[in-house]
């Protein structure tokens, strides 16, 4: 029989450390514990579930988490992440503040993010808000471990289930230098598109996803070259040297159009139009200060976006 009442934090810290660090000795250098007290805390945590959390490997002997460890890490990955949320509410209140308000957004977001946040911040300043950018893989994360209570994204993920709540217009489109021979011309010729490189996002990100629908449609019956790039400003600088053109979200290249130091394609199925979304975990729904400022945010009716030109 499984006692809960018997799993502690200590437990479930010592159980991620060693799945970090794969040994129960790296566990205690990187927790300033002794070995024997890690073993004691992993015993003591498989007595209290009635089953081996891990085993060790044949290659090495690193040791490596069962099916059950792994199930309990994502629980303490959570019980952290809301930990963490309690501690800063704690902290804004011992401050004067109605409460704290952690806000994920994609790093496509970030070109919005910080003024949305002063405006939140010039109509609710009894309330702090802070802002988290990471790639889409790192805010689903957030949405899953309690380390966010709202997020904002493009396309809401299946898992974890989320309430999403759609905020406007969030266009695409190929950009390229203005010198490039396409640039200016009334529609495209797919052949020739699909000669040039595109540079791009990791596979997974919402942008790569949407790029390579937009590719598939032209039905060239040619794969696209395609050369990932870590970072929208990486991809921006390469397109401005000339080296390939790139799918981007509008909002990021917003002021390189209007300065025309980047030229925006034009032709069949371009913009392609998507939508931004404000969602909130359905595990872990908001509490009364973050349904304040989903609330307030959701009144702005997209109005801190971008207004892209088009071409």
């Amino acid at each position: 029989m499984i006692r809960l009442d018997a799993i502690t934090l200590k437990q479930l810290r010592a159980l991620k450390a060693v799945a970090s660090g794969g040994s129960l000795t790296a566990a205690a250098a990187a927790m300033g514990q002794t070995t024997p007290a890690i073993h004691s805390q992993i015993k003591n945590l498989e007595t209290a579930l009635g089953v081996p959390v891990l085993h060790r490997s044949g290659e090495g002997g690193r040791m490596q988490l069962t099916g059950e460890g792994e199930e309990l890490l994502r629980a303490a990955d959570r019980v952290e992440g809301i930990l963490s949320q309690a501690a800063a509410q704690i902290r804004a209140r011992s401050a004067g503040r109605a409460g704290h308000v952690a806000l994920s957004v994609v790093s496509t977001a970030k070109y919005f993010a910080p003024r949305l946040v002063r405006i939140l911040a010039e109509r609710c300043p009894e309330i702090e808000v802070s802002l988290r950018v990471g790639n889409r893989e790192a805010v689903i994360a957030d949405l899953d471990r309690g380390r966010c209570e709202l997020a904002i994204m493009g396309r809401p993920p299946r898992e974890p289930s989320v309430d999403a709540v759609p905020l406007g217009p969030h266009p695409h489109g190929v950009v390229l230098p203005p010198d490039h021979p396409l640039a200016g011309a009334d529609g495209h010729d797919p052949d020739a598109l699909l000669r040039e490189t595109f540079l791009s996002r990791e596979p997974g990100s919402g942008t790569r996803v949407l790029m390579q629908r937009f590719l598939d449609r032209l039905e060239a019956g040619q794969p696209a070259r395609i050369i990932e790039m870590d970072s929208n400003e990486t991809i921006k600088q390469a397109v401005l040297a000339g080296l390939g053109v790139a799918f981007l979200s509008l909002h990021t290249v917003d002021d390189e159009l209007r300065t025309g130091r980047l030229a925006l394609l034009s032709g069949p199925h371009l913009p392609v139009m998507r939508h931004w979304y404000l969602v909130s975990p359905m595990a872990l729904p908001p509490g009364p200060v973050a349904a304040r400022i989903a609330t307030e945010i959701g009144a702005l009716s997209g109005s801190f976006l971008p207004r892209p030109l088009t071409a």
